[in-house]
């Protein structure tokens, strides 16, 4: 489903298993980035089109509840099946080229979003250096 040499894939795992406790899995064809909770999937759907392919180089992500309309007011961003209606939004990476900055600030706010307390402590208290 997903194509596992993406640049972008690569790019993001880089950001996402730098993170204190972070692991990946597969879920549903797709990898998921976790501690506990996901804090971040790699490629989406929109509910009722799971096999158009549209967003499969996006990023799922669970931003701060007050952040969300401003980010979906973006074309860039989406409101991706399954996981919208509990917060989630989907950056894809083919609307404009990829600005990594964002994409890790977008990572490591769903991560203190979702991961224990302990997790964020230590995300705190180790300042992240993850893209040049």
């Amino acid at each position: 489903m997903i194509d596992q040499n993406s640049p972008n894939l690569a790019a993001l795992r880089q950001i996402c298993l730098a993170l204190p406790g972070a692991a990946e899995k597969a879920s549903h064809g797709r990898p998921t980035f976790f501690t506990k909770k996901i804090f971040a999937v790699f490629g989406g759907v929109e509910k009722g089109h799971h096999h158009s392919g549209r967003y499969d180089e996006a990023v799922l992500v669970l931003p701060d509840p007050a952040e969300a309309p401003a980010l979906l007011s973006d074309e860039r961003f989406f409101t991706p099946g399954y996981y919208g209606p509990y917060g989630w939004v989907g950056l894809d990476f083919t609307a404009a080229p990829v600005d990594w900055a964002e994409v890790q600030e977008l990572v490591v706010e769903s991560f203190r979003q979702t991961a224990p307390k302990t997790l964020v402590r230590a995300l705190d208290e180790t300042p992240l250096n993850l893209r040049p």
